[in-house]
């Protein structure tokens, strides 16, 4: 799949901010070049999502005009299931020292993105990482008591 977008790239706060067109988020770097591979980089991730998600691409138009005073910037970019770096479910479930089950339940509940083609799950590396980071302690998480009403 190729998606192409318009970004606009504008300075604010010492930081060069690149807000997409007709798309929820954006991104921000150094200078307009860091700025302008971070839009990549982030449309890439939607463009991902959309894919894994199995969710249509937005239509998305061009020929924007400035909204901040800023640059307008054409950024297209190439995806494909078979290029996002993932693991299998199996072994996304012996990193996490967690069941298999247990991964399709955090794919589903949003802890982990993945995919499934045919008979078999993918986890993308990158989300197993940052569960990894996060450390969650194992077992159920503790209840929370309700606060004493005076």
């Amino acid at each position: 799949m190729f998606v192409l977008a318009e970004f606009e790239l504008f300075e604010d706060e010492g930081m060069v901010v690149a807000l997409p067109y007709d798309l929820e988020g954006g991104t921000e770097g150094y200078d307009f070049r860091d700025a302008a591979t971070m839009a990549a980089d982030w449309l890439r991730a939607e463009a991902e999502h959309w894919l894994m998600s199995g969710i249509e691409p937005p239509e998305l138009e061009l020929n924007h005009a400035p909204r901040h005073g800023g640059q307008v910037t054409i950024i297209g970019v190439s995806v494909s299931l078979e290029a996002i770096d993932t693991v299998t479910a199996s072994e996304a479930a012996e990193l996490l020292g967690v069941s298999r089950p247990r991964i399709t339940q955090m794919i589903k509940s949003g802890k982990l993105e993945g995919y499934t083609k045919g008979h078999a799950t993918f986890v993308t590396r990158a989300s197993v990482e940052a569960r990894l980071a996060e450390r969650p302690r194992p077992g159920r998480p503790p209840r929370q008591r309700a606060a004493a009403v005076s």
